[in-house]
């Protein structure tokens, strides 16, 4: 455990570590498991479900167990009674679909005694990707492209890809009725709806049609034809609360973002930092929540803010990025650049940002540091934080002066985590 401040960047690290390792599946699965079956039938999705079916395994390994859960590739854990297929993540592909038609099938075979156990997390919803009748899954991947370049939140991202699928929404539950579904969650949204997370395949959905119509004119997309048809047409709602098919279906969570953090905040204590902690649900543009975050820290360090020097400033959730370029980089990254631009070098500040699933974006980096010399280093290869903005490649510009954060993959996701070292 590191106790002085004397190497920053390694600090920021193992804050990183700390909030990862509170959602290691192996460790957060197995109590909320629930009692003992003599056989299950176990399906998942997401960047964390490998991990999870092999804490499954692990707790009971006496206990009849088949099925299948999507994983990232990349991302897959071994195991020897629940089969694990890798698909493409943030754009499904065809390996995601012909997992997602299994779990369909296995589910909808399954008896009324049976227990079928979904093991869910982020990620889930481009990998558990069957398209509803008339939608091809090319059509699938082009509206994927166009929200995840249109600023859209997690949220009104998922409202419209489970209205355009044929296994989220709840539809997955409502296809092992009358089976009895426990789901277990691992959550990467803020606010931990289980609705939104992974499109909520085995819970009720509040949203609607009209609802996924509105967020496509509000963010001002233009989807394939088939797809705009079938958002008009509205001819088969996702299955809504209070129906009867989810009297048999529990949902607990396994980690929760928050609980990540609180990691976190307890290492720093333990390093002898004060804590500014701004909570789990941090969402907006991931430039301008980068600047805001930085003048608090500006503030922390002149003795305006709301802690002293020697601090701290926590935060996780999922920025959006709109894009206006072709660079590369994902949210976390942004933000930093945001950080970076709003400090212009102050001394006695260093940030991190990461993606606790350990990819930011479609890059192969978690996410970045930002250190006082960060820009300067930027300025001497010839790299401006400004163009670097202004053409989203905030990945080549951390790249290039060799701030980038690598982990490789987690196989855990509670969404971002960022930190902001004030001494």
């Amino acid at each position: 455990m590191i106790t002085t401040i004397r190497d920053p960047k390694a600090l920021l690290r193992s804050l990183v570590d700390a909030a990862i390792g509170a959602a290691d599946p192996f460790q957060c699965v197995p109590p909320v498991l629930p009692d003992k079956p003599k056989r299950a039938l176990v399906v998942g999705a997401g960047k964390a479900s490998a991990a999870m079916a092999g804490a499954v395994e692990a707790a009971w390994p006496d206990v009849d167990l088949r099925g299948l859960v999507v994983t990232r590739y990349g991302y897959e854990v071994p195991c020897r009674r629940i089969e694990i297929v890798g698909a493409a993540h943030p754009v499904p592909d065809l390996a995601g679909r012909a997992a997602a038609g299994w779990i369909l099938d296995l589910v909808e075979g399954a008896g009324a005694n049976e227990l079928v156990l979904a093991l869910i997390s982020g990620g889930g919803s481009a990998l558990l990707t069957l398209p509803a009748a008339g939608i091809s899954l090319e059509d699938k991947q082009e509206l994927n492209r166009l929200l995840l370049r249109s600023g859209a939140d997690i949220s009104e991202m998922n409202v419209v890809r489970k209205h355009l699928s044929a296994i989220k929404g709840g539809r997955l539950a409502a296809a092992a009725y009358p089976a009895m579904v426990q789901t277990i969650l691992i959550s990467d949204v803020p606010g931990d709806d289980p609705a939104t997370i992974a499109s909520g395949p085995t819970v009720p959905d509040p949203s609607t049609f009209e609802d996924a119509r509105e967020i496509i004119a509000k963010y001002k997309i233009n989807p394939p034809a088939a797809i705009d048809a079938f958002l008009k047409v509205a001819g088969d709602e996702t299955p809504k609360p209070g129906d009867p098919m989810f009297e048999r279906s529990r949902a607990v969570f396994a980690a929760k973002p928050d609980r990540s953090i609180a990691a976190a905040a307890d290492l720093a204590r333990a390093a002898g930092l004060g804590v500014v902690d701004l909570g789990d649900r941090v969402e907006g543009e991931a430039r301008n929540v980068g600047a805001s975050q930085a003048r608090l820290a500006l503030a922390c360090r002149a003795g305006t803010g709301p802690a002293k020097a020697s601090c701290v400033i926590l935060s996780g959730g999922e920025t959006t990025v709109t894009m206006r370029g072709n660079g590369r980089g994902g949210r976390n990254t942004e933000y930093l650049l945001g950080v970076a631009k709003e400090l212009a070098g102050a001394p006695g500040i260093h940030a991190i940002a990461a993606d606790t699933d350990g990819i930011d974006g479609s890059e192969d980096n978690a996410g970045a540091f930002v250190l006082p010399t960060t820009l300067e280093r930027a300025a001497a290869a010839g790299l401006s934080v400004d163009a670097a903005l202004a053409n989203n490649d905030a990945y080549s510009l951390f790249s290039n002066v060799g701030d980038l954060l690598v982990t490789g993959p987690t196989c855990t996701n509670v969404n971002d985590f960022r930190a902001i070292l004030v001494t």
